[in-house]
């Protein structure tokens, strides 16, 4: 049984289920809580955090939706054996932050190609100092703007 416990905010605009779920899935994420692993009981985890039943169990429901937990009947909630749990939920939040960085786009007018400029330059300016060369290699054979005063520094 994990004994880590959840941060809970009153203060917090998020509704506390959706704190729990994701914090649950930060733990599971950073690899802190490994597939297979067992999740407090409903009633433990809504007496541990100050919350009701209610919502701690509307958060291990849609949990379990996302695939990020699996409950036993009579055996209690665990972390879902699923094979590449955890990058396939990094790769859950990049599609969503790509998302919004797409409808970003839009409403500034951006065509594909200077979007594709743009993460082509972040990418190569937050390339690990391991891949310098790659990235070197991908900037001088792939042109990112014909004209210089057009050129963004990614911070």
């Amino acid at each position: 049984m994990t004994t880590d416990k959840l941060f809970l905010s009153n203060h917090d605009s998020t509704p506390m289920y959706e704190q729990i779920m994701e914090q649950i899935t930060t733990k599971v994420m950073a690899g802190d809580w490994r597939p297979g692993q067992s999740l407090p009981s409903i009633r433990e985890l809504a007496s541990a955090s100050s919350v009701s039943v209610i919502t701690v169990k509307r958060a291990y429901l849609e949990l379990e939706r996302a695939g990020v937990i699996v409950t036993r009947q009579g055996k209690g909630s665990f972390v879902a054996e699923t094979q590449d749990l955890a990058k396939q939920l990094v790769r859950d939040e990049f599609d969503a932050h790509l998302m919004g960085m797409v409808g970003a786009a839009h409403k500034l007018g951006m065509g594909g190609n200077e979007v594709v400029e743009h993460v082509s330059a972040a990418m190569i300016a937050t390339a690990p100092a391991s891949s310098s060369s790659t990235a070197a290699n991908a900037n001088t054979s792939t042109k990112l703007s014909t004209n210089p005063s057009s050129t963004r520094t990614i911070k």
